[in-house]
């Protein structure tokens, strides 16, 4: 893939903090890929004492906070520890559901192998649902997560019967054109392309407390493939 240019992801930037909205299928630190970059190695070129403060999964898009200097990247950790900043995304999932204010409140257990599952044994997690708009067979979610287990809000959309598209790990099944277009054709030898080539989720809004105690609250636009997503849902 080409790496993106640090600079022209910023959506805010202080003497304490840069947020950016981070594009889909860049992972934000090291993962299993050998020899892959990530958006810290990216973020570090730009400057060097950047400190991701949390992270999203390599396939999220959105926002996505670093720190500028060790108080920073503490005043925000604690704030994350305590359950106090303010975290929306929106997830485009399979069915037309009519959520609101929908508390999903079930423990989550992670396996050596990074997959997570619905599981008394597992750490509390909580996330919040409300419909953004229904269409047809789909509905785009708003999702509140208020604790931050791995892959926590496919995870809880999946037991909502709900699975986001794209997510095949969860049971989200891949959308195509054709499904919703009436008398779509295919051009000849070519192999119809997934509408969007990932899970369709993105960190929408992020909010937390600077160290001056100022509440910010930044918003990430949608990248072109889950605009183009909503785009075709609301077209059909």
């Amino acid at each position: 893939m080409k790496y993106p240019v640090f600079k022209d992801l910023i959506i805010f930037e202080n003497e304490d903090y840069i947020i950016v909205n981070k594009p889909p299928f860049l992972a934000t630190l090291e993962d299993r890929t050998p020899n892959a970059t990530n958006l810290l190695k990216i973020a570090r070129q730009y400057n060097p004492d950047l400190q991701a403060c949390h992270r999203l999964d390599k396939d999220t898009s959105g926002c996505l906070v670093f720190a500028k200097n060790p108080a920073a990247y503490r005043n925000l950790a604690m704030q994350f520890e305590h359950r106090e900043v303010y975290k929306v995304y929106h997830a485009v999932a399979w069915g037309n559901h009519k959520f609101e204010d929908q508390l999903v409140n079930k423990a989550i257990l992670t396996n050596a192998k990074g997959v997570a599952k619905l599981s008394s044994q597992g750490k509390p997690a909580e996330t919040y649902f409300t419909t953004l708009e229904n269409y047809s067979r789909h509905t785009l979610v708003e999702c509140m997560p208020v604790t931050g287990r791995l892959h926590q809000i496919r995870v809880h959309l999946a037991s909502l019967k709900a699975p986001i598209v794209g997510d095949e790990l969860y049971g989200g099944e891949q959308l195509y054109l054709s499904s919703l277009k009436r008398g779509f054709n295919l051009k000849k030898l070519t192999e119809e392309q997934p509408l969007i080539k990932r899970f369709a989720l993105h960190s929408h809004t992020i909010g937390f407390r600077l160290p001056n105690e100022e509440l910010i609250k930044v918003e990430a636009p949608y990248p072109k493939d889950f605009a183009v997503l909503i785009k075709q849902l609301r077209a059909y």
